[in-house]
């Protein structure tokens, strides 16, 4: 999740510095390749809007040394087209709506999600904002009877799942005339259904046990995001939640992929839901001494690897992907977007909140993920990295980042959280649609509010303003307390 610094209510288990356990980094090696923006069976290309092109550089940039790529080894990747995962749909809801073009266009303009919260009343709380998504519709989605009900954790990931399955040509009509014992879901979430837990103990503290609502504990308990979509859509293959705090989403697309390898799915939905900004969620965070207090300038707060960043501003939202073998995307025509090569999971095993000063626990992590992906560590030039906008946890990550990548000469490193806040189960799915998005366009999104770099930061971490990167290989990191390290590997798709 992110670092906390400062005295914390969880006693002796917490130290007065307590920092992040999450640290997140993607890099990949540009060959000078173009790749079309999504791939069908054979191909398709895509084009990007003039407007979409900038200056490539800021007044605030720094000059990166430039230097000749090396040359590299074939890739030792997997071949077998039952067991090469591909991505053929994505979904999400997010503080730049639901739309996927959006969010990214958003993204790549560098404009910030973060603002005041009015959901509830914030005015006595010593942090007042987040990334609070708003004009929220499930329409078409979701009955209008259960979406009173939901705790919106649970619409979130409805309405992101099913839009990816929309994306994937994987609609209800299709579904039908599929085996959906070989489809299966697997959406986590941090916190899971935290307003409906609140509310039931709420009830029971002011009104008895009997005026707790049924539902109390259905849409409290984790695993409800991935049931819910089943049971609306009939999919029967794989079906649980993992819940590793901010590493979340990551170990499902981790563990997705192992189930499509195995041959126990075809096609997997998979992603991380959130949904925590909300009275409980914010106060929890406020008690840990983990967030941002720049009330004054919320659209400023977040600022990975600044050295005026005063910890991590809340989002909000769902990121889910559409999984599936290479054999069922060709037998069935679907276009492909993107490759997922590998991904690995570590665990500190050091500290509820606190990364290892060495690092090694997310290094590893890294090297495993790319071990498991056929991948070398030049091969890779972009990072979406996790970057909370914590005081120890950027840049323990960037520590770890250069241990595995001894050159960062042409690595791009940019921090998707300093525009949309930290999505805490949801922030790899987002990240993972936005390392697609710059695999696919051949755009990396700026990081905002680097106005006073930390020196060890080496890395170009694309500051302000957009920057034309064609991505050979891209990695996501997702790091959670608990000391959950997770990897994610993506690539453009090659038949």
């Amino acid at each position: 999740m992110a670092s906390i610094a400062g005295t914390c209510p969880l006693g002796a288990l917490l130290r007065n510095s307590v920092s992040e356990n999450n640290r997140k980094m993607s890099v990949v090696h540009y060959e000078g390749l173009r790749l079309p923006q999504r791939m069908q069976i054979p191909s398709s290309h895509t084009t990007i809007p003039s407007h979409y092109i900038s200056a490539s550089s800021s007044p605030r940039c720094r000059t990166i040394k430039a230097m000749a790529s090396p040359t590299v080894a074939a890739p030792n990747r997997e071949k077998d087209p039952k067991k090469r995962v591909v991505i053929t749909g994505m979904g999400l809801v997010s503080v730049f709506g639901s739309d996927i073009d959006a969010f990214y266009n958003k993204l790549l303009e560098g404009e910030s999600g973060i603002s005041l919260i009015d959901r509830f009343d914030a005015s006595s709380f010593s942090v007042r904002f987040g990334g609070q998504i708003r004009d929220f519709s499930s329409e078409g989605y979701i009955d209008g009877k259960n979406d009173r009900r939901l705790d919106d954790c649970w619409r979130y990931c409805i309405v992101a799942g099913k839009r990816a399955l929309n994306d994937a040509n994987l609609g209800q009509q299709v579904l039908d005339t599929m085996d959906k014992t070989r489809i299966g879901v697997l959406v986590g979430t941090g916190m899971g259904g935290l307003t409906a837990f609140s509310s039931g103990v709420q009830a029971l503290i002011q009104k008895g046990y009997k005026k707790i609502t049924p539902f109390f504990i259905p849409y409290s308990i984790t695993n409800m995001g991935s049931a819910l979509l089943a049971i609306d859509t009939g999919l029967m293959g794989p079906n649980y939640s993992i819940s590793t705090a901010c590493a979340t989403a990551n170990y499902c697309f981790y563990a997705a992929a192992n189930h499509i390898r195995r041959g126990e799915a075809d096609i997997m939905v998979v992603g991380g839901t959130e949904a925590a900004i909300m009275p409980t969620g914010v106060g929890g965070f406020i008690a840990c001494r983990a967030l941002s207090q720049r009330n004054e300038d919320p659209k400023k707060a977040s600022r990975p690897w600044d050295k005026d960043r005063d910890g991590f501003v809340m989002g909000e939202g769902s990121g889910v992907l559409i999984m599936e073998s290479l054999e069922s995307a060709t037998k069935r025509g679907a276009t492909v977007i993107a490759e997922y090569l590998g991904g690995a999971i570590t665990c500190d095993a050091h500290h509820m909140t606190d990364p290892r000063s060495d690092g090694l626990g997310v290094s590893s992590c890294i090297t495993k993920s790319l071990e498991d992906a056929g991948v070398s560590p030049e091969e890779v030039n972009y990072v979406n990295a996790h970057a909370t906008s914590t005081l120890a946890g950027d840049l323990a990550e960037v520590n770890a980042i250069k241990k595995v990548f001894k050159d960062t000469s042409e690595l791009k490193m940019n921090a998707t959280k300093s525009m949309i806040g930290h999505g805490l189960g949801a922030a790899g799915g987002l990240e993972a649609i936005a390392t697609i998005k710059a695999i696919t366009t051949g755009w990396v999104h700026p990081t905002i509010n680097q106005d006073n770099l930390e020196p060890s930061v080496t890395i170009d971490t694309v500051p302000y303003v957009k920057k034309q990167h064609e991505v050979n290989v891209g990695i996501s990191n997702s790091f959670g307390f608990g000391g959950h390290n997770s990897v994610v590997v993506f690539a453009p798709f090659r038949p």
